[in-house]
């Protein structure tokens, strides 16, 4: 189910809010084929069947099960593959790394006691390799070696452990699939109030003001605020923003088995799938010549990939955010639409190392625009997101889709929305709308968590800068 919390207001000025639930590294006013722009890159796909990690097949790819998953693997000796476990992790301390390792829930029948009555978690031995789906103390999911038994517990054998990597469980399998993300399952944190979210999912299930119009498998977040208004401003000229979002998430992941190298031979990970906005920007909103940054909602989810035997847990985060700049003369009535989709990322290839994955293709649509007086302003709503394994950050992308209006002279032009009329000109002067985007991003050292070698530094995506016109004065 949807889990919301409330926060209370500690910023300075009013909220202004939409979400903007996209990770890309991309964007163009039109739209066109998705081709990636990193070599090497491993083709999308639900991945087959396969049972085994170390099998002769491609590992399957898929959403994990309701219910905590575990595996284990020990490496270097006969028969040591990845396979699933009855084993879970009842409780685990990151300041230690101590884990209590037990039986399945109780009452599991594959669970069974060893000769002596000793608990099944008394044969877990140095060396062994743990995958969990989220358990308690690893919210993110664990990935560790064992590095000590410890001894006995009521609920479990204690072990002490060390961090390890994905290629001590895959080993040379391979593996490719993308996955949905379950809309339901993101934790939303308001930072401010006027935010509302809606989601749909299969069994027409759905949640929130706007759950019945909210496509299968879509997550929208809708905002209507008032913003700070400039200093003089009269009343009428009262700032406002107000639109949606609406995204469908979905993980891609890819591992392309042990390379003659330390590692594997490939690896992907990255966040692709539809987008959908509506945003308007309304009246003389209080502005500086340094962009104004105001967060106003968080939202995170761990899906679990479950990679033939193995449980991958994937970290999402968002912050989404409202940025002004201007100069707090011009009043503006602009509203847009966006359409597209977008897939960011990484790429790792034993030859080349890792490459930023990087495209998104988009319409806008300009619904109406208007600029009043001289002056410039431009608001973005963005967000900073992030995508990594097992509580690792492996990528992050700062995405800000912008409206900027800006007029000289005296001016009062409304262009209306329907192609092929003229524009009502007020008076001489003239005036721009433009919509764009500004992007910036790094590739991760900790996306070493598959079993590549360590990036000394992080690897910028680059820093992208669209911008196309919407309306305007004759050029």
């Amino acid at each position: 189910m949807l889990r919301i919390r409330k926060r209370p207001l500690r910023a300075v000025m009013p909220a202004l809010a939409a979400s903007a639930l996209l990770l890309a590294t991309g964007c163009s006013a039109g739209s066109g084929p998705r081709a990636s722009s990193a070599p090497g890159r491993v083709p999308e796909a639900t991945a087959s069947t396969a049972e085994s990690a170390h099998g002769g097949g491609p590992l399957a790819v898929a959403a994990g099960p309701a219910a905590t998953s575990t595996a284990v693997a020990r490496p270097g000796t006969a028969g040591g593959e990845a396979h699933k476990s009855a084993l879970t992790v009842t409780s685990y301390d990151s300041r230690t790394r101590r884990a209590v390792i037990s039986p399945a829930h109780k009452g599991n029948p594959s669970a069974s006691p060893a000769p002596g009555g000793t608990p099944a978690p008394g044969r877990t031995a140095v060396g062994d390799v743990i995958a969990s789906a989220p358990a308690p103390g690893a919210p993110d999911g664990l990935l560790a070696e064992v590095t000590e038994v410890i001894g006995e517990k009521p609920d479990g054998t204690e072990v002490r452990t060390a961090p390890t990597t994905l290629d001590a469980l895959l080993g040379d399998g391979e593996a490719k699939g993308t996955v949905p993300v379950d809309p339901a399952s993101f934790d939303v944190e308001r930072l401010l109030p006027g935010v509302k979210v809606s989601w749909a999912r299969t069994g027409d299930v759905h949640a929130g003001p706007e759950g019945a119009k909210v496509p299968l498998g879509s997550l929208r977040v809708d905002v209507a605020t008032q913003v700070a208004t400039a200093e003089g401003a009269p009343a009428s000229a009262a700032a406002t923003l107000s639109g949606f979002v609406q995204v469908k998430p979905e993980v891609d992941f890819s591992y392309g088995g042990r390379s003659t190298a330390a590692g594997p031979g490939t690896a992907h990970l990255g966040v692709l799938g539809d987008w959908t906005s509506r945003w308007a920007l309304k009246g003389r909103a209080a502005a500086s010549a340094q962009p104004v940054r105001l967060p106003f909602a968080k939202l995170h989810a761990d899906p679990v990939l479950q990679v033939g035997p193995v449980p991958v847990v994937v970290n999402l985060d968002l912050t989404c955010y409202f940025q002004i700049s201007g100069d707090g003369r011009v009043t503006v009535d602009i509203e847009q639409d966006l359409k597209g989709d977008f897939d960011a990322g990484g790429t790792y290839d034993a030859a080349t190392g890792w490459t930023p994955v990087d495209e998104s293709h988009m319409a806008s649509t300009p619904v109406r625009a208007r600029v009043t007086t001289d002056g410039g302003v431009k608001a973005a709503l963005g967000a900073q997101a992030t995508v990594g394994l097992y509580g690792a950050v492996g990528v992050t992308a700062d995405l800000a889709p912008y409206l900027r209006g800006e007029a000289a002279g005296t001016v009062d032009v409304t262009s209306p929305s329907h192609s092929g009329t003229k524009a009502d000109v007020g008076t001489t002067g003239t005036w721009s709308v433009y919509g764009g985007l500004d992007l910036s991003g790094t590739l991760r050292i900790q996306l070493s968590v598959f079993g590549t070698p360590v990036l000394q530094r992080g690897i910028p995506l680059g820093t992208l800068h669209r911008e196309w016109r919407l309306a305007g004065s004759p050029v």
